[in-house]
């Protein structure tokens, strides 16, 4: 039996059965997914997997594995039938391929999708050269993706920027992705756009709800070229992104996917994959991975690939990595002569609804030290664990997380002794992870540069009872879903989410004297400042920023000075260019003097108010050119 796709019936039951055991980097496995057909629906029932099947004279066959329970874990496999679980199932040669997908690509004008590119154009590892788009990338790995002519989408306004952000990425994905559903299904959206607000290359955005995976974007400005160098990025951003969509982590991330998987060499930053980042390969950074480097996946991910369980693969099936299932907190390392300490801090306590935010510092704890700038969780060289009252460990999984695969090096000493972030970690991926009053212990666990992985001490984040009736109803209204993805987005325009839009207004409008109601307004005021895009059919419409409203707003947040330092400093930036765009310069640069004026009076440390100063002139630069 040679190997590939083979599909079977027995009355009611369908079998689609992948068979692995010759051919290209053959597995050496038997997989299969298991159907009920009622009338003219087809219902998944399960999976199973033999990882060691063995002859028995004509008959291939092997102990097991399954998703679901069975009499007998045995399955056999003829030359023309299956037997499994007692049932005989006559088989057909469907294809080549172990999996088909349908991969819709959409661009915006101006940004050229990417076609293919030569191995042979630069030097690389000793093996016949080829030509390979994603296409072929995929079809290697025993996938084949299916796609038509790239949809062109024109735009409608003038005075766009065309950078787009998370909000507008995902309300993108719900309008023009024709395939798009609330359900498991083997399709996935790539929209080829100018460029991400946050300089991303790409990024597999979908992570906010029950069926996700279903949309990726990469970033024509960040990779764009016709030198087989541009190529060669081109390829692998592509390749990259879309093996999130299947649901593969990066290479040093597998031990949190559940079932945990081992990590490759130098804690997975030695892996020859896809799913690598070029420039933290070890040995050798980007120099090395492009001289070794075969243009595939990794043994591991060709079987998660080929033979992972349906429903672990699929689109709009299981979420993305771990889940919310639970895992250990992060321990300290035996031993860490990084040079390094990382710290996370909260203030005092948080009323019951208010957004959770913490902040992140990594120090030099002596020594100058090199590494890379990527704190923040939301691109997972950081991660959080979060100890809840009820002694249940979670990880925090941001609701966007962004493929940095470009690293800015940061130098830790005496002039610039440590970076700060400040994260959002009250909402993510699993929904609310502070929804009951108690006493959380928050740790997190910073990937250096050299492959260092940096525990922080445990934080402690306190979460008061509500004392008035306003505060139950006020907490109410800020702890829904939509809610919490407002703040994890920092507003949006997207339908989808006009209940907690709604809820967001009524907190300003019924109780905006209420401490937690400045967070509202600020998710108000920071969308209004922006313009959003609007990705509807075959058109793109862009709603203009909302200068006046955006200065109500986070006027309002300024004054009240409720926010965190680095969130205020944000706040106060974007208060000055609504103010710039509304046509008063000099009000945007009072706001720019006050941002330093307010900081110097808390007494920070005399490096970073340094910073605070810099981005005031920085920010008066950049509204002065653009006004």
């Amino acid at each position: 039996m040679i190997s590939g796709l083979y599909r079977g019936r027995n009355g009611d039951s369908e079998v689609e059965l992948r068979v692995d055991l010759d051919g290209p980097r053959a597995t050496g496995r038997v997989s299969g997914d298991l159907f009920a057909r009622a009338g003219e629906t087809l219902s998944y029932v399960g999976s199973f997997v033999v990882h060691a099947p063995e002859r028995r004279g004509a008959v291939v066959g092997g102990t097991g594995a399954f998703t679901y329970p069975v009499t007998g874990r045995d399955v056999e496999l003829g030359e023309t039938e299956l037997l499994l679980d007692g049932v005989r199932y006559p088989l057909e040669f469907a294809s080549p391929y172990f999996r088909r997908v349908l991969l819709e690509i959409d661009s915006v004008v101006g940004a050229v999708p990417f076609v293919a590119y030569d191995t042979g154009s630069l030097p690389g590892p000793p093996g016949d050269p080829r030509v390979l788009g994603v296409t072929e990338a995929y079809a290697e790995a025993g996938v084949e993706l299916v796609t038509g002519p790239p949809g062109v989408t024109p735009v409608d306004g003038s005075g766009a920027d065309l950078a787009w952000d998370d909000a507008e990425l995902h309300h993108a994905m719900t309008q023009a992705f024709t395939a798009f559903g609330d359900g498991a299904a083997w399709r996935v959206w790539l929209l080829v756009a100018s460029k991400h607000v946050g300089g991303y290359r790409g990024i597999m955005f979908d992570y906010n709800d029950a069926c996700q995976r279903q949309g990726a974007a990469v970033f024509h400005d960040a990779i764009k070229g016709d030198s087989p160098q541009a190529q060669r990025a081109q390829l692998r951003t592509y390749v990259h992104e879309l093996g999130h969509a299947f649901n593969l982590l990066h290479s040093w991330q597998k031990n949190l996917a559940t079932p945990p998987q081992p990590l490759g060499p130098d804690g997975g930053f030695g892996d020859l994959s896809w799913m690598n980042y070029v420039q933290n390969y070890r040995p050798g950074g980007e120099r090395g991975y492009w001289a070794a480097f075969p243009f595939q996946f990794t043994d591991t991910e060709l079987i998660h690939l080929r033979h992972g369980f349906y429903r672990d693969v699929a689109m709009g099936a299981n979420a993305f990595g771990s889940g919310a299932a639970e895992i250990q907190p992060f321990e300290q390392p035996v031993e860490d002569h990084s040079g390094l300490r990382l710290e996370v801090r909260a203030k005092e306590w948080f009323g019951f609804g208010e957004p959770v935010v913490v902040e992140l510092k990594l120090a030099t704890a002596g020594e100058p030290r090199h590494t890379h700038s990527h704190l923040h969780p939301d691109t997972e060289f950081t991660q959080v664990s979060i100890t809840q009252p009820s002694g249940r460990t979670v990880l925090y999984r941001p609701m966007m997380r962004h493929c940095v695969d470009h690293s800015l090096d940061v130098r830790l000493d005496a002039g610039n002794p440590a970076m700060y972030r400040s994260a959002y970690i009250g909402h993510g991926r699993d929904g609310h992870y502070f929804q009951q009053p108690g006493e959380y212990r928050v740790r997190a666990q910073y990937i250096a540069a050299d492959g260092s992985r940096i525990v922080s001490p445990t934080c402690l984040v306190r979460v008061r009872y509500p004392v008035a009736d306003a505060d139950h109803k006020v907490a109410e209204l800020m702890l829904g879903e939509e809610q919490g993805k407002l703040f994890s987005l920092l507003g949006s325009d997207s339908p989808t989410l006009s209940s907690g839009n709604a809820a967001l207004d009524e907190v300003i409008d019924r109780y905006g004297g209420h401490p937690l109601a400045t967070y509202a307004r600020l998710v108000k005021g920071l969308n209004a400042e922006r313009e959003f895009k609007h990705l509807e059919g075959s058109r793109l419409q862009i709603r203009p920023p909302d200068a006046q409203e955006s200065i109500t707003q986070l006027g309002a947040v300024v004054r009240e000075g409720r926010v965190d330092n680095i969130t205020l400093n944000l706040a106060m930036r974007r208060l000055a260019r609504a103010e710039a765009r509304k046509g008063d310069l000099d009000r945007a640069y009072a706001v720019l003097d006050d941002m330093v004026d307010t900081f110097a009076g808390k007494h920070l440390n005399a490096v970073v108010l340094r910073q605070i100063r810099r981005q005031a002139e920085l920010t008066k630069a950049a509204l002065s050119a653009e006004s």
